[in-house]
């Protein structure tokens, strides 16, 4: 008996032995070179506790103010595809993990469950329905609910199936409505504003037809902007899309092709339309066109200043496009000059649709500096708007597979390397992929790459990834809110993505939620 109670105590403290030396060792960051503190103050004990004074009497503020007042204009931003880790990391791109992000100022923070009602996670299609219209339907579908399955040639079409969205219960009340995107106009996320479809792809009419599907009795995302109510009553639409608005036939201001086969120029029926309607409505496809219009008079303001999408607003800054175009934060601002002028009020969707893409592609360092763009754009809005009759929500609709790893010190660049080796003597990032085709600067034939801080240095450079895929997954965990302005206090806590507009539109007392 006693040889095996010392059996036993021998195995307690080998097991305990290795635990320690796996769990709790951490030799990369035992052998990194000594590393002086940046921040002084923080040594101290007084500095966190001022810290969290400071913090507390804020909060009580916020519950003694906390607004029960009508929001006259409602402004919700989009961040796609911008996961916690990614406000977490362009915090960091900033200058600091103490900094905070515009929107993390907001007094209120909750987080939405992204699903679809067929998928654990989502896409930017039937996330749209939700966050917008306050009904989850299935991946892939804008505008409907689950009864229509994706790629349906006639379902989506059943206004039976239909989800209208705020933008529509805006216009309904006598308010304005407008969208803004650093994506195609008729992209996922801001076609959720106004169209009805089983495929979020089918943005004209040829897509349509390649899907064996007819393009009459489905009509494409750019004629329902258009042609049907909510999009032909939009006062302000800015993005990029030029390609889904003309015909294959015709080439746009910077010589490309447009997409479709019908003939048809939308953009002209856009302003025939207006002057049919004799309202003053501009177009404009560059960032200096937009700039000669007088905003002040302007009712109706398309803006498409790409053939697909808009560029990444990091090559914008680097000079990389030779056709300027306007910044998020430029077209954010130029909308509300518009809509501004509506006593009843307003509703603008305003999306930063390339941090989800370059999150795609693995090239982590360009969606950070959109989310940093993204933000500057928030902050226009909301020094615009006052807190006491405008709400501004910010949110994503899905998050993405990046992470932040490896015990970097807090002056050293989030898009650089972490410290120290991993174990087979190799370097590696501080941000890092599940999977996506930073497989392929990860892995070669003889197993993992060298990679120096001059790649990370790139723009283009494809972070790890585990999983080989040509396209970045999204994942699946939930995503923050943030809020200012009128019932601000609604958005705290853990909900469905689909209480967001219902949230919106009792702080507006609109749609079906009023009253």
């Amino acid at each position: 008996m006693a040889h095996q109670f010392l059996s036993f105590c021998l195995f307690v403290v080998l097991v305990a032995g290795s635990a320690l030396a796996r769990d709790h060792d951490h030799p990369s960051v035992r052998a990194a070179k000594p590393h002086p503190l940046k921040y002084e103050a923080e040594r101290k004990t007084e500095f966190w506790i001022n810290k969290a004074q400071d913090t507390l009497a804020q909060k009580l503020e916020q519950t003694e103010t906390a607004s029960t007042k009508k929001a006259k204009n409602i402004i919700m931003f989009l961040g796609d595809g911008m996961s916690v880790h990614t406000v977490t990391a362009t915090r960091n791109l900033m200058g600091d993990s103490s900094q905070q992000v515009y929107f993390e100022k907001f007094p209120y923070l909750g987080l939405s469950k992204t699903y679809c009602v067929d998928r654990q996670v989502a896409d930017s299609a039937c996330t749209a329905t939700a966050y917008l219209g306050g009904v989850k339907g299935n991946y892939g579908t804008i505008g409907v609910n689950a009864n229509v399955k994706r790629y349906h040639c006639t379902d989506g079409q059943n206004p039976a199936n239909w989800v209208d969205s705020i933008a529509k219960w805006a216009q309904d009340a006598g308010k304005d409505a407008g969208l803004v995107t650093t994506a195609r106009v008729t992209h996922a996320s801001p076609a959720g504003v106004y169209a009805h479809t089983a495929q979020r792809g089918w943005e004209n009419d040829a897509d349509i037809m390649s899907a064996n599907c007819s393009p009459k009795d489905n009509v494409d995302i750019a004629r329902q902007l258009v042609e049907w109510d909510v999009g032909r009553k939009l006062k302000v639409i800015m993005g990029g899309g030029r390609r889904n608005f003309i015909d294959a036939s015709v080439r746009d201001e910077e010589g490309i092709r447009g997409e479709r086969a019908d003939g048809r120029n939308l953009i002209n029926e856009w302003l025939e339309d207006k002057r049919n309607q004799n309202v003053n409505a501009s177009y404009a496809w560059s960032r200096k066109g937009l700039n000669m219009l007088d905003l002040d008079n302007t009712e109706y303001l398309l803006g498409l200043f790409s053939s697909s999408h808009c560029p990444y607003h990091g090559d914008l800054a680097r000079g990389h496009i030779a056709l300027a175009n306007p910044s998020l934060s430029e077209m954010t601002e130029a909308a509300l000059k518009v809509l501004k002028k509506n006593d009843k009020g307003f509703f603008l969707f305003v999306e930063g649709a390339r941090i989800d893409m370059a999150h795609h592609d693995t090239r982590a360092r360009k969606s950070l500096e959109d989310t940093e763009e993204f933000a500057k754009s928030v902050r226009v809005a909301r020094e615009m708007f006052s807190e006491d009759d405008t709400l501004i929500v910010v949110t994503s609709d899905h998050s993405h597979t990046m992470t932040i790893n490896g015990y970097p010190f807090r002056d050293q660049d989030i898009t650089g390397l972490a410290n120290g080796p991993a174990e087979d003597n190799l370097p590696y990032t501080i941000l890092s992929y599940a999977n996506g085709p930073g497989y392929y600067s990860t892995y070669g034939p003889n197993g993992r790459k060298l990679i120096t801080t001059k790649d990370t240095q790139n723009a283009k450079f494809e972070y790890m990834a585990t999983v080989p895929l040509d396209s970045e997954t999204h994942g699946g965990d939930d995503v923050g809110v943030f809020a200012s302005g009128p019932y601000a206090q609604y958005f705290s806590g853990n909900y469905e993505q689909t209480n967001i507009p219902s949230m919106m539109a009792k702080a507006a007392n609109i749609g079906p939620f009023a009253n």
